[in-house]
């Protein structure tokens, strides 16, 4: 008898992970958004913001404006992402990291469906912030 409810209890546990894994993996392949072009002029530009002081302000503003999206970490993770049609890009990967931040600065600016745009909700100078913070994530 006791065998039976330890087998159970495995089932049971087996079940669990196979529908965890199930959800993860239906979050990863969900497709990519459509290319994002940044203008040439916009992708020359350069921060403004530097130093620690700069990605602190940043991770400050990334907690309250990004995280429920990007995730703690950028991974593309947050709460909100899973609502989300297309996959969140890993803010971690070489891909992102490439990006210069100009780049960085013209997408957190403008956005673009699903991201919102920040041009009315940050300053300048806290967009900046936040691109000097997305540089930590690598």
């Amino acid at each position: 008898m006791k065998t039976i409810k330890q087998m159970a209890l495995l089932l049971g546990a087996g079940v669990i992970l196979v529908s965890l894994s199930a959800g993860t993996l239906s979050a990863q392949t969900k497709p990519k958004g459509k290319e994002w072009k940044v203008p040439e002029a916009d992708s020359k530009k350069k921060s403004t913001a530097k130093g620690d002081d700069a990605v602190a302000a940043g991770k400050d503003i990334w907690t309250q404006q990004c995280k429920s999206c990007h995730g703690a970490k950028g991974k593309g993770d947050g709460a909100k992402a899973e609502k989300l049609e297309i996959s969140m890009l890993d803010f971690t990967t070489k891909e992102f990291q490439d990006l210069t931040d100009g780049d960085m600065y013209y997408k957190t600016t403008e956005g673009r469906k699903p991201m919102p745009s920040f041009k009315e909700k940050l300053s300048d100078t806290e967009r900046w912030q936040v691109v000097a913070y997305m540089r930590t994530l690598k």
